[in-house]
């Protein structure tokens, strides 16, 4: 059984929602609009959102998946199970 595409994608946009990236983009856009202005608000009958927009776009999610499947989410075949000593010589070849 293999993780589900919707499910790495979902993930990946709840990394970004909380990512210090997108954060540091609305604090020094002082939570506003960078073409038209408009400010963000919570008021109760005058909502705005703003978004953080990619300027390259994120039109590669087929590559980003298709990375997290062949080095994270990889065959099973490809895994073992480690205790945390020899999983730390493995993976950093410490001793």
């Amino acid at each position: 059984m293999k993780t589900k595409r919707t499910q790495i994608v979902n993930n990946l946009r709840m990394l970004w929602l909380y990512s210090k990236e997108r954060a540091q983009c609305l604090k020094d856009a002082s939570y506003s609009c960078q073409r038209c202005g408009v400010k963000q608000s919570k008021a109760v009958g005058k909502v705005q959102k703003v978004e953080v927009h990619h300027k390259e776009g994120v039109l590669n999610w087929d590559e980003i998946e298709e990375v997290i499947r062949k080095h994270l989410l990889c065959d099973v075949e490809d895994l073992e199970c480690l205790c945390p000593t020899c999983h730390k010589k493995e993976t950093y070849g410490e001793s």
